[in-house]
């Protein structure tokens, strides 16, 4: 087994790096400029859980990184390539003796750990030291190169800074910086071991207790000088800090597990806003969020019967918005108003994404306008529901199904005017014979249903009913229309309901007001007469106040419809019509 460490000059080293990499398969594309060897030696790996030996290696300690390279056995003194370790995500963690088990350490690099052992006490304390002075040493320069960065370009009187040793400031008060330094006391054991300690918590994903550490520094440094060994251990920590929030990203992004419920995001959300990152916090939060509601509803399984599917729709999405809605408040209590305007800008756009896969499933495949009803109802009462934690989404709903809405009152406006067309073209203007009592009950308990109270009075001997069958659909599809559209009903669709029952109603009246015009047969006159009469007196009243109950409000343009020149008006006590 070897172990060295190199002592010769950067150009000596950077020889001795080349010569030993020759012997490592698969590292030539990984050496860069500026490179060189700095220890390198033996090492067994053990498995973590079972401390069970896994492999031989060699380990290579370059100036900004450590190379591990497996043996090859069947080539004497030659190594394959196995992974390559920046510095600055590394720590190194001393692995207490428990023999037989000994001579250890574990290096920790997020999301993974690997431990190794030494040939020796001896040459395990030399692994311990020579990393721990290389990572200073790279900390350091990296430090020197962000300063060397950060100076100003223009003449030194310009903008002069404590602490640069270029400027002429620093002679001309010389005293202030050591004067600094002696009021902060940075020899404690914990600062001291502050920036290893955070790597280990980062490598452990133990978020909580590296930021406790830095609070406890931000804490002890407050209002406190920064002379230069502050300043270089502020570096040292800000490289951690930034190391931290790339680790707690990673937790919140889409890529990681979306199974979980919201409040899974908590600890990750928590500790970015105690670093003070609230804002990108909130935007990572709405976004895994997003992603998992997303996937929730791709992955819903879409059934045969559409009012099934819309249930579990309806169930998972409300619930999930519901959910996220809850922990929002919880993580984000107290922090700026922006997020709960992100909050609601994300509601929003995640309401979208619902509509689209509803709207698909309930307009795109052409629903009956009944079945279209019954599942936006069932949505408007989950939407509902959210007002409990007063979130009022029942606007954007709305606004976002309302062409959807539109498109389907204006196709089932037209199936109707359609159906009632093609019966008024075979209308023959004779009473309903309907055969049997059974039937004629039914029809009683239909028009009931239908609003029609008083249609006992229109019902004669056995099974005759002194009505057209006509007008009696007309009458019933008409209705049945009404009582799915107010299902569909909400402010921005008043007109186009409106418009659409004057327009079929309209269909029905004007062809009574042509039969009676052309109707010659005294007899025949009467009966359609007697029809007009019941599209006049009851079921015009009927749409009128159930419109008013559904919407709350009457509409004017149902009550000028009687009104106006354009329909009947029957006299029951003349034999003429006004028309």
């Amino acid at each position: 087994a070897v172990s060295s460490r190199e002592g010769a000059g950067e150009e000596g080293k950077q020889r001795t790096l080349t010569t030993l990499l020759e012997k490592v398969e698969g590292c030539r594309h990984l050496l860069e400029a500026g490179q060189y060897l700095v220890y390198n030696g033996d090492l067994v790996e053990y498995e973590a859980d079972h401390m069970a030996q896994l492999q031989r290696v060699h380990g290579f300690l370059m100036n900004d990184c450590l190379l591990v390279a497996t043996w090859l056995p069947q080539r004497r003194g030659m190594y394959r390539y196995n992974a390559l370790y920046p510095l600055d995500g590394l720590a190194v963690v001393n692995v207490k003796d428990n023999p037989p088990m000994k001579d250890m350490f574990k290096l920790l690099m997020f999301p993974e750990s690997r431990i190794f052992q030494a040939e020796n006490a001896k040459i395990k304390r030399e692994w311990l030291e020579v990393l721990e002075e290389t990572k200073r040493a790279l900390g350091e320069k990296r430090r020197r190169e962000q300063e060397a960065a950060a100076a100003p370009r223009g003449p030194p009187q310009a903008t002069p800074k404590a602490g640069n040793p270029f400027e002429e400031d620093d002679e001309e008060e010389p005293a202030l910086p050591e004067v600094e330094e002696e009021k902060v006391d940075l020899s404690m054991e914990w600062i001291q071991e502050l920036p290893e300690d955070l790597d280990v918590c980062i490598a452990q994903r133990d978020f909580e207790g590296a930021v406790d550490l830095l609070d406890k520094l931000n804490h002890y440094l407050e209002d406190k000088p920064s002379p230069p060994p502050v300043k270089e251990l502020r570096a040292k920590v800000d490289e951690r800090v930034r190391q931290l929030t790339e680790v707690l990203v990673f937790e919140l992004s889409p890529d990681r597990s979306l199974r979980g419920s919201p409040k899974a995001t908590r600890r990750a959300v928590s500790q970015l806003i105690r670093l003070g990152q609230c804002t990108k916090a909130c935007e990572l939060f709405l976004r895994n969020r997003a992603a998992a509601v997303h996937t929730a509803i791709r992955q819903l399984r879409i059934e045969g019967a559409t009012l099934l599917y819309i249930h579990k729709l309806c169930h998972v999405f409300f619930t999930s918005l519901l959910e996220t809605a809850k922990e929002f408040e919880t993580d984000f209590a107290g922090t700026d108003s922006g997020c709960y305007s992100a909050f609601v800008v994300w509601a929003r756009s995640a309401m979208g994404m619902f509509v689209d896969a509803f709207s698909k499933q309930v307009f795109d495949s052409k629903e009956s306008l009944s079945t279209a009803a019954e599942c936006v109802k069932v949505a408007k009462e989950h939407c509902q529901q959210l007002g409990d934690i007063g979130l009022d989404l029942t606007f954007i709903i709305h606004a976002l199904l309302v062409r959807d809405i539109q498109g389907a009152l204006h196709s089932y406006k037209e199936i109707i005017i359609e159906a009632t067309k093609h019966r008024n073209s075979e209308e023959m203007w004779r009473r309903m014979n309907l055969m049997t009592p059974e039937a004629l009950g039914k029809l009683k308990e239909e028009m009931r249903s239908c609003g029609v109270s008083n249609f006992e009075q229109y019902t004669g001997d056995d099974c005759w009913v002194n009505l057209s069958y006509t007008v009696v659909a007309f009458t019933k599809q008409t209705m049945g229309f009404l009582e799915e559209a107010l299902k569909l009903y909400f402010p921005e669709l008043h007109m186009v309901l409106l418009e659409s029952l004057v327009e079929v109603i309209l269909v029905a009246v004007q062809h009574v007001d042509y039969s009676l015009r052309c109707e010659q047969d005294p007899e025949k006159k009467a009966f359609i007469r007697q029809n007009a009469s019941f599209l006049y007196e009851t079921v015009l009243p009927v749409v009128e106040k159930r419109f008013e109950e559904g919407v709350g409000k009457p509409a004017k343009q149902l009550q000028d419809l009687r009104s106006t020149s354009r329909l009947i008006r029957v006299n029951p006590e003349s034999t003429t019509s006004v028309v």
